[in-house]
Parts: structure tokens; C-alpha cells; sequence
């Protein structure tokens, strides 16, 4: 059963761990950023704060005006020792304006080892040591690694962080498990600069929705290796309300299912306790099917217990259920257009990851 599969994998995932060797390589981390929230301050700021013996920070913005620009100067006030650096530059070069960020913050890098991370990633002083290491070995391609969703205030916050840390990480962990390494996700991903040279640089990926799985495509392309870190980053999870869940999720859901369709089609198998109480209600209450509810229900209360915010409330486990239910009606709901919505934008998601804009009057 799947439930007991996802809590197994997350009491020893299956992570490449490799230990910072005695000398690490001048390094360069890219922030490509667009506005400001309350927590912004705090996550760049972690990344300011790494163990590490050179690297420099490049921030980027399309915007002269955007109000992120003075989190950071005082992030360079308050670091004169680092090399932070601000570059404003509003030309497009896709579909994607994450990538365009990235492509006209390349220009400033000046250090062979790149690394890319969001900006509601929160990380700790080893993170970047532990990152670059396994980089060293020429046959690996690109660095990644998981997330845990930390929750803002709010009942749609801490619903969007059960969906990451309870269903989307464990899934990694056991898709890793089974030795799968088709993935790559934003919240962290690190390669070498000859690597994105040889894969076309982050032109190749300009018009792509999901721009961190297409950089792990096709670094594996070349024969190369993707590593699964030991690192665990937070990302921020702020959602405004209903709307906002459902159209973050959507996004996630539907460009998973554009690039990974056949397995995608089989992901009602990750939604225990629905399927369970289906099972029980098909079978109008077979003493089996009531004792796989049991075993499922008891694997995803593990599963809760080991993966929920340390600051979570016992009350927070009514939620387990309810939570598995909404992903399933997403999941079904996915199936029925191929139209995300992205940072006030819409676009449609090509078999292929690639994002079309759309208009503005649109349902997902």
C-alpha cells in the first residue's frame, strides 16, 4: 500500500549525502526575484549567511521599482563582506520570466559553479557547502534537492504546506526509492557552468513552465548524473484563500501531468484514505476493506506525525483526511484542461512543459 511505502521512505530517504571535502569552489548563487513579502527578508538573508569560503549572490529583478530592491540593500549594507550584487534588466526572452531573470543575470557571474534558488527558500549556514560538494565529481550533472512547506498564518497556508510535506516530498522520497532521479525542483538546483553551456545555457529552457524539471532533462541527456542532496530546504507557503490553493496546486499538478503523463495517470494510488474509504463503501462494508482502512489510516497518521511543522497543533491531524480528499478532487480536475495560472498570468501547458500566454479571462 502506498501509505505505508510514502512513511517508509520518509524515515530513511534515499538521499545522496556527500561530505564538503577540505577545499570548495568559488561559487555563484542566483536569486531571481520579483516583489516582497514579509518573510523575504529572512530567506535572503540565510542565504547571506553561509559557511562557505567564496561565493557571490546575484539578485535579480525586471524592475526598478520593485519594493524586494530594498530588502536587499539592506541585506548589503548589513553584509559588506559579501559579494552582493543588483541587476535590474527588464528584457524578455520567452514565455518564462523566471528564466529570463536568470538569463540576463548570467552576464554578472563570475564563478563556475551556479546555483539557483527561490526566493521563499530559508536554508541553514551548511547549505551551500553541502550543495556545491557533490558538483566536484565530473559525473555529475545537477545538484537538487527536497523541501519542507513552512506554513504562514492561515487555514489555506497550513493546507498548501500539507500538500508538500505529506504528499509532494514523500513522493520524491519514493520515487528515489525505487531509483528513480527524474526530477529537479526549484527550490534548490546547482550544476557547473560548462553543463549549462553544453546544454544551451537557460535559453534552451526560456519557454518553460516547469524550468527546474527541464534543466534536470537534459543535464541526464548528457549522460550525467542528477544527485539527490541531503539537504532539506523550508520554502514559505502563503496562500490568500481557496482561489489561491487551487491554482498553485493546478499549476503543480498539471505541468507534472504534461511531462510525466503516464505515471501521472496513475497518482490516485498516493490517495489513501479516499481510496480506502471507497474500497469500504464499494464493497459495502467488507470486513477486509474496513481493515485496509485501518492499516492506511494508521501509515498516514505516521506519515502526518513525522512530516507536520514542529509548532503543529494535535487538532491539526481532523485535517489529514480532508486534505487527501481535496488532492484527489485536484488530481481529477487536472485532467480536464491543460490552462495554468502563474503570478497573475495564464498559460497553457504543452505536452512537452513549454508555456503559451494566454489571455486574462480564463478558467482553470
Amino acid at each position: 500500500m502506498y501509505s505505508i511505502l510514502a512513511f517508509g521512505a520518509v524515515l530513511r530517504p534515499m538521499r545522496s549525502a556527500c561530505s564538503p571535502p577540505e577545499s570548495l569552489p568559488k561559487a555563484t548563487l542566483l536569486k531571481p526575484l520579483r516583489g516582497s513579502e514579509p518573510e523575504t527578508y529572512a530567506c535572503l538573508r540565510s542565504f547571506c549567511n553561509q559557511q562557505y569560503p567564496e561565493f557571490q549572490i546575484i539578485f535579480g529583478v525586471a524592475a526598478a521599482d520593485d519594493p524586494v530592491l530594498a530588502v536587499v540593500q539592506r541585506l548589503q549594507r548589513e553584509f559588506p563582506q559579501r559579494d552582493l550584487r543588483i541587476l535590474i534588466d527588464r528584457r524578455q526572452h520567452g514565455s518564462s520570466r523566471k528564466v529570463s531573470n536568470l538569463i540576463n543575470m548570467m552576464s554578472q557571474a563570475s564563478h563556475d559553479y551556479v546555483v539557483i534558488a527561490d526566493s521563499d527558500v530559508c536554508v541553514d549556514e551548511l547549505y551551500l557547502a553541502k550543495i556545491v560538494a557533490p558538483l566536484m565529481n565530473c559525473d555529475v550533472g545537477i545538484v537538487t534537492c527536497a523541501y519542507r512547506g513552512v506554513s504562514r498564518r492561515g487555514f489555506w497556508s497550513l493546507m498548501g504546506s500539507l500538500f508538500i510535506n505529506e504528499w509532494f516530498t514523500p513522493s520524491v522520497y519514493v520515487a528515489a526509492k525505487g531509483g528513480s532521479r527524474s526530477f529537479a525542483f526549484g527550490a534548490t538546483i546547482a550544476l557547473r557552468r560548462e553543463v549549462l553551456s553544453q546544454i544551451g545555457g537557460f535559453g534552451a529552457i526560456a519557454n518553460h513552465l516547469a524550468d527546474d524539471y527541464q534543466l534536470g532533462e537534459l543535464t541526464r541527456r548528457l549522460g550525467l548524473r542528477t544527485v539527490l542532496s541531503d539537504v532539506e530546504v523550508d520554502v514559505v507557503v502563503a496562500e490568500g484563500g481557496f482561489s489561491s490553493l487551487v491554482q498553485h496546486e493546478l499549476r503543480w499538478l498539471r505541468t507534472i501531468r504534461a511531462l510525466r503523463p503516464l505515471a501521472y495517470s496513475f497518482c490516485f494510488i498516493t490517495f489513501g484514505i479516499p481510496l480506502a474509504l471507497l474500497g469500504v463503501l464499494l464493497s459495502r462494508g467488507d470486513s477486509v476493506a474496513w481493515a485496509l482502512l485501518a492499516i492506511t489510516a494508521a501509515a498516514r497518521l505516521l506519515l502526518h506525525l513525522k512530516r507536520r511543522q514542529s509548532h503543529a497543533s494535535s487538532a491539526q491531524i481532523a485535517l489529514v483526511p480532508v486534505r487527501d480528499c481535496l488532492s484527489l478532487v485536484l488530481w481529477v480536475w487536472s485532467f480536464t484542461n491543460r490552462r495554468v495560472k502563474w503570478r497573475n498570468e495564464h498559460y497553457h501547458v504543452s505536452r512537452d512543459g513549454s508555456a503559451l500566454p494566454l489571455g486574462e479571462n480564463l478558467t482553470l
